[in-house]
């Protein structure tokens, strides 16, 4: 696996803004409601929006998906397999203070130039679902 590098360059309000606005409109698309944690390259909220009658857990579970994604520099969904039992990160959950979250819905946010300065974590539906509608929001950032 290479060695993803990360920056902890702040990710602007605006960016966080720009990119939970589309995951609430792909969430109203879907009829699910979420919660969306973004973080900045340092693992530090930036934003949390929770969607009316989004589930209380998913407070929880959208930010350790962001935290999950921005530590490793990949979407959890491609994370699941490495911490299965016998995975080379079979433990790696207990290996740390803050919750990780290796199911699907937390998606990186990188610059131009690939480096991770950020993750969002989206919570509220099926695993593919909130990979989906995370993948869909961080999207929102990408300029021409």
């Amino acid at each position: 696996m290479p060695i993803t590098r990360i920056s902890p360059v702040i990710l602007t309000l605006d960016d966080a803004a720009t990119a939970t606005a589309a995951g609430v409109h792909k969430a109203t698309e879907l009829g699910v409601p979420y919660t969306f944690t973004v973080l900045d390259g340092g693992g530090n909220t930036v934003l949390v929006t929770r969607m009316d009658g989004a589930a209380l857990a998913s407070i929880d579970t959208s930010g350790a998906k962001a935290r999950t994604a921005v530590y490793f520099g990949a979407a959890t969904a491609d994370l699941a397999p490495a911490v299965q039992s016998g995975a080379p990160l079979s433990s790696i959950q207990t290996a740390t203070t803050l919750p990780l979250a290796f199911v699907a819905g937390g998606v990186p946010i990188t610059d131009a130039h690939g480096v991770v300065v950020g993750a969002l974590g989206a919570g509220g539906g099926s695993p593919a679902q909130d990979h989906e509608v995370a993948a869909y929001a961080v999207r929102a950032l990408r300029r021409p």
